[in-house]
């Protein structure tokens, strides 16, 4: 008996099973570590190469929070490691850090007590609980990039700095002055321009002050790091073209054409910073030293 032809036509009209294609490769590592997961030393094993200075004029840079240990310190660290010159500071009375609990902090004096005593005495009364909370991995890292806190008060702002000639971001900043203060708080910022102003600018220098609000705990300081470096680097290479651009004349003594076009670009470059780093509210003004 033949086929009915309905079924043959049928059976062409099957469609063809075609196999799921193959799952995707799984994704490349990534090119660049997450800067907010700390490594075991509180810091990120990974340093910031993508801000490297090699070449070109270099600003000199200050970084200011409230006692010279977190905030302040991981700025330190990072402009340092970009070959930018560099000095950090505290505007509290003293240095206060996180006791046992809320009312006991440990305190202790800007300018002579030094890390490596702060670390050692910590460790001596509680040492797991000072490195779960990250105070002993942090004063690890301190240490290693200057002695002591220091107080932006007590700072002299023109005199030599000799003796911090083995502080990490020391060269070029001997002669105690620099062009850029970046306090990470605004109550720090508020204290910088209130003493900048008591002092009445003795010296006839401007130096821009910014700040960078940043969350007073590692992580927050982490990311705040990369932010204040990549402002950094910004204000270096604008300054760099206008002075060869315009050249350096007068540029030490707070002068000259490249100073003031540079003086100009201030605000554009930090409203094309604040686009990258929105959550990090920032604030700037033209101060004297």
């Amino acid at each position: 008996m033949s086929a009915d032809p309905r079924l043959a036509r049928s059976r062409q009209q099957q469609p063809t099973t075609v196999p799921p294609p193959p799952p995707p490769p799984p994704p490349a590592a990534e090119a660049h570590p997450d800067s907010t997961k700390m490594a075991v030393d509180g810091t990120n094993d990974a340093q910031p190469q993508e801000g490297l200075v090699k070449d070109g004029f270099k600003l000199r840079f200050c970084t200011v929070c409230a006692s010279n240990n977190n905030r302040s310190m991981e700025s330190h660290l990072r402009l340092a490691t970009a070959s930018l010159p560099v000095i950090s500071f505290g505007t509290g009375s003293l240095v206060r850090l996180p006791g046992p609990s809320i009312t006991q902090p440990n305190v202790y004096s800007f300018n002579s007590t030094t890390y490596r005593a702060i670390h050692a005495e910590l460790a001596h009364q509680n040492t797991a609980l000072y490195t779960a909370n990250g105070l002993l991995p942090m004063l690890a890292r301190n240490l290693s990039i200057k002695s002591y806190p220091e107080r932006f008060q007590d700072w002299v702002p023109g005199k030599p700095r000799l003796d911090h000639a083995a502080d990490k971001g020391a060269p070029g900043t001997e002669a105690g002055v620099v062009d850029v203060v970046i306090t990470c708080e605004e109550r720090c910022f508020d204290a910088v321009l209130d003493h900048l102003l008591t002092k009445g600018g003795r010296l006839n220098r401007p130096v821009h002050v910014f700040n960078v609000d940043i969350r007073d705990n590692h992580e927050e300081a982490l990311v705040g790091g990369r932010a204040i470096l990549d402002l950094a680097v910004r204000l270096n290479e604008c300054a760099a073209r206008e002075r060869e651009r315009l050249g350096g004349e007068g540029w030490e003594a707070g002068g000259g054409r490249a100073r003031e076009g540079f003086d100009e670009r201030v605000p554009e470059i930090l409203g094309e910073w604040q686009e990258r780093w929105p959550g990090l509210p920032a604030l700037w003004t033209l101060a004297w030293f």
